[in-house]
């Protein structure tokens, strides 16, 4: 696991953070050779969750945080049963390194064997003195194993971060611990040199690259790589690493890009996830961020995706990029919490901390019926996440304009947005779609001048 990379996005993932995951991490393993693995650092939203399934893919597994676990440093070393002769332990010690992790039928730890366990027993059979003519060593040998193994080794959970236990760790008196999982089932045994310098998890951050917006505990892993087309507001690194940030409408388009420059094709499932990611990103290559080179990557991935054997027959991307978009859109089947903090990203500019929030909807007369819902959400997320201020741009991704809400409490510059105020207290954004391209450097202009 130690060799295993990481490929991962940001908190609060969208279809395009996924679709970047998933390929890149498969872009990796064919053309470096590399042990990657897709990961999301969030829940799945209900837009991803639709494309997942048309397309019959899992979605990456679930990391939330970087800080090693104890499953890192886990030998699988084998066991032994606490009837068994300690004669059978003795040789299993002489293979493992001189311990014998005794284990019963159940799989629950029962003790440990080991060198100072055995020094106990031999000190209560054969006493203070050794005599040499003694001739019970085989008898010595056929002594059972629970009556040799010391108890009282600690059980760790391999799930569980090294950094929470090493307090307790150091005033332990063992060397060896045991590694169990949530049903307290032995998988191991892991040692206190390797707890105290534990690897570090290899990680491949794309479509972000701002601490803030990264998996908790970055700062513990190894980041090996960037890939992203945002702003810049990068983390600090132990060592130089590969960072690519490009001025495109999606990573997905990225990878895409990269795909082809390796004279690879991308499977018509993993091709259909990061058109997906373009199509939702750019609002179906209609957005102010779409660049050329968006719409010549989304002609590469429909050619790779809407092949005969795929999910994606008969497909075309106008017809596939609308039902992604739809998938995404309203508000009637989410709960006003969710639709505040599902696409939501947090920003640090002119000594403010705030968060920008989007959702999308066919019809901006949709907000009328949750206005009070989703006001009171913006409040209460303003308030539990100690920020200056939040706000939430809905956008009608039919019409290509939006509303802007803002939370109760904001700096008063920001009477100055470029927004007209509506007399239902939102603000009125014609032709605004894009959070990054268009509303944040408002935002930003405005903070920090």
């Amino acid at each position: 696991m130690t060799d295993r990379i990481y490929v991962t996005g940001h908190i609060n993932p969208d279809t395009d953070s996924i679709a970047a995951a998933m390929t890149y991490a498969w872009l990796l393993r064919q053309r470096d050779g590399l042990d990657t693995l897709a990961s999301r650092a969030g829940p799945i939203n209900q837009q991803t969750a639709w494309v997942l399934k048309r397309l019959e893919l899992e979605p990456p597994i679930l990391l939330t945080d970087a800080s090693p676990r104890f499953e890192l440093v886990t030998r699988q070393l084998d066991t032994i049963h606490p009837d068994s002769p300690l004669g059978d332990a003795w040789s299993l010690a002489t293979r493992t390194g001189g311990i014998a992790p005794v284990v019963g039928e159940d799989g629950i730890p029962f003790g440990m064997i080991d060198g100072f366990s055995l020094f106990n027993f031999f000190q209560q059979v054969i006493g203070p003195r050794l005599d040499m003519s003694d001739q019970r060593i085989a008898d010595i040998m056929a002594t059972p194993c629970h009556a040799v193994a010391d108890t009282t080794v600690p059980r760790f959970l391999a799930s569980g971060h090294i950094r929470d236990s090493l307090n307790r760790i150091l005033r332990e008196e063992h060397n060896d611990f045991f590694v169990v999982d949530e049903g307290g089932h032995y998988l191991g045994v892991c040692h206190q040199r390797g707890v105290l310098n534990p690897p570090r998890l290899k990680i491949v951050l794309v479509d972000h690259n701002e601490p803030r917006q990264a998996i908790a505990s970055l700062d513990e892993a190894q980041l090996l790589e960037i890939l992203d087309h945002h702003r810049l507001g990068n983390p600090h690194t132990h060592q130089p690493i590969r960072f690519t940030v490009d001025t495109v409408g999606s990573t997905s388009t990225l990878v895409a890009e990269l795909t082809s420059k390796a004279g690879l094709s991308m499977p018509p499932a993993l091709a259909g996830m990061a058109l997906a990611g373009m199509l939702a990103d750019t609002l179906i290559l209609t957005s102010p961020t779409t660049t050329e080179r968006d719409k010549q990557a989304a002609e590469k991935l429909a050619r790779w995706a809407f092949v005969g054997n795929g999910p994606l027959k008969g497909e075309t991307i106008q017809s596939y990029g609308e039902q992604v978009v739809s998938a995404g859109a309203g508000l009637a089947n989410r709960t006003h919490q969710e639709i505040v903090s599902t696409d939501i990203k947090p920003y640090e500019a002119g000594g403010f901390k705030f968060a920008v929030a989007q959702a999308e909807v066919t019809d901006l007369m949709q907000i009328d019926e949750h206005l009070a819902g989703l006001r009171q959400a913006i409040d209460e997320l303003q308030s539990k996440r100690g920020l200056d201020f939040a706000m939430i741009l809905i956008t009608d991704v039919v019409r290509g304009s939006s509303r802007l809400l803002l939370s109760t409490d904001y700096p008063p510059i920001l009477l100055e947005l470029p927004y007209p105020p509506l007399p239902d207290g939102t603000r009125d954004a014609p032709g605004v779609v894009s959070r990054k391209k268009q509303l944040l450097p408002v935002v930003l202009g405005l903070l920090e001048n």
